[in-house]
């Protein structure tokens, strides 16, 4: 079993954060710097982490230390809440940085408005992920719905790339036209056809690639090239009509770094992040960056798509989880009804 594997099996077995299995050391290390992340960007912030070290380094003579902690997003979120110390927060959405404000004090309500683009320096979408010759002939989120079709969603009250997945099939369907009852009821058809909800998107992708199970994977972009690699090329990606598109938000844990003297650090390692080495260790890894001049190098690499906002179709974050996923909400009553 190679690496990739092993990790995601030893995640999904787990179902906790893994902390610092790239963490980039060098001796006689000064600060030591904690991001908490959501389940699929660790590969991201591996390279990451190196490249900013090294910048770090050259620009002020100071070595860091910089670990990772990744797992499902809320989860992962939830953790900072209940106090483990992490100096940033790098999210697949806002929400998941929004608790923090809200029931920690952590941050402040307005954190989106300290960096640009609403402090999100990357973007993906959501994709349907078949295997190879696409058996099933899945074409759409239509198709997820069909009878004898067997999906691999993360748990949506875990994982943003679950809460994704439902709010893309929601809104595409909306963006058809379909009125909003029978857009709902597409998003039970899909439920009532996956067979476990794992708690992130790699323990998602270990259910469907390494065990086996389920005709189609919903995953975001940035994780085809890696799979199709990992699992020897039999898988194909599929584009549907219309999908959403998901934005990578990032915050300092304000009351973390004051505690902890990293301030400086725990902010420049997000600002370079929107640097043009930074937005490029993105493009290589399939995540669509903010840069116009880096999107168009790697253009061939990001197909044009109808993309919505959650924002746009969805009011916001927080109008929708409390609609569709705080407790009772309408994600809540597809799951009883979709397993009845």
């Amino acid at each position: 079993m190679n690496s990739f594997n092993r990790r995601a099996t030893l995640l999904a077995m787990a179902g906790v954060a893994v902390a610092s299995p790239f963490a980039v050391r060098a001796q006689g290390a000064g600060k030591t710097l904690l991001n908490v992340s959501y389940d699929v960007s660790r590969e991201f912030y591996k390279d990451y982490n190196a490249a900013f070290a090294a910048y770090w380094k050259k620009t002020t003579g100071e070595v860091l230390t910089l670990n990772q902690s990744h797992g499902g997003s809320s989860k992962q979120a939830r953790s900072v809440v209940e106090g483990l110390e992490a100096d940033v927060i790098t999210m697949n959405q806002a929400n998941d940085i929004d608790i923090l404000a809200e029931r920690g004090a952590l941050i402040p309500a307005d954190w989106a408005k300290r960096l640009p683009d609403n402090s999100a320096p990357t973007t993906s979408v959501s994709v349907i992920l078949v295997r190879k010759g696409n058996p099933k002939n899945i074409r759409d989120w239509g198709d997820l719905g069909r009878a004898g079709v067997s999906v691999i969603i993360p748990n949506p009250k875990t994982s943003g790339n679950g809460r994704y997945t439902y709010l893309a099939a929601w809104g595409a369907a909306l963006k058809n036209g379909v009125a909003p009852a029978a857009a709902k009821a597409l998003v039970e058809r899909i439920f009532a056809n996956v067979p476990v909800l794992d708690g992130g998107g790699r323990g998602a992708t270990t259910t469907f690639a390494q065990r086996n199970m389920g005709d189609a994977l919903v995953t975001f972009e940035c994780e085809v090239p890696l799979i199709q690699r990992e699992f020897g090329g039999d898988f194909e990606a599929v584009y549907p009509t219309w999908t959403v598109l998901a934005e990578n938000p990032v915050s300092v844990v304000d009351k973390v770094v004051d505690k902890r003297g990293t301030r400086a650090q725990a902010e420049a390692y997000l600002k370079y992040l929107w640097s043009d080495e930074g937005q490029e260790i993105a493009a290589k890894l399939h995540i669509r960056p903010r840069s116009a001049k880096v999107l168009a190098k790697y253009a061939k690499d990001f197909p044009k798509v109808n993309a919505f906002t959650v924002d746009e179709v969805f009011g916001g974050w927080k109008k929708a989880q409390k609609e569709h996923f705080d407790d009772g909400g309408f994600y809540d009553q597809i799951i009883v009804r979709s397993k009845k």
